[in-house]
């Protein structure tokens, strides 16, 4: 399945008032492995954002996260995806929207999760696991962070 997300916009005209800038689905949709689709809502460059101006900062190609900056997406796990074990350089805030999913970190624990839910992902070794019958959607907020640190070591992004 590809995601299909509508995404709204706002900025300002010429006067400096407020209007909606963008309203359509998504149009920046990415697929890094199958089972997955995500929707590149919208980046920044830097932290704090600026706020002006008029490109249209979903189109921008990213990885999973933007260095200096953020990102965010709106992700489909179907049933059986492919894994990717990975850790990133960031902080990431998770809403599950709709479905269920698993969490495991690299010792093969998970945590199960469900609409509604919210995780913080502070730099660990992650993947992501849908073992139900229909796909999950979560939207996550990615901001740039220093790697986490622990028992003296530095642990880098990875996959």
């Amino acid at each position: 399945m590809t995601i299909r997300v509508r995404r709204v916009v706002t900025g300002h005209d010429a006067s400096g008032r407020a209007v909606v800038k963008i309203d359509e689905v998504s149009k920046n949709i990415v697929s890094n492995r199958p089972g997955a689709s995500a929707a590149v809502i919208w980046t920044t460059d830097t932290i704090p954002a600026d706020n002006s101006g008029d490109a249209d900062a979903g189109l921008k190609k990213v990885g999973t996260t933007l260095p200096g900056g953020t990102v965010f997406r709106v992700v489909e796990f179907s049933p059986g995806l492919s894994p990717r074990v990975h850790r990133t350089d960031s902080i990431d805030y998770a809403v599950i929207v709709s479905g269920e999913i698993d969490m495991e970190l690299e010792k093969g624990n998970a945590i199960h999760l469900k609409a509604g839910d919210v995780l913080v992902q502070r730099g660990t070794v992650h993947n992501w696991i849908n073992r139900g019958k229909a796909p999950c959607v979560i939207a996550f907020a990615l901001i740039d962070a220093k790697p986490a640190t622990a028992a003296g070591k530095t642990l880098n992004a990875f996959g």
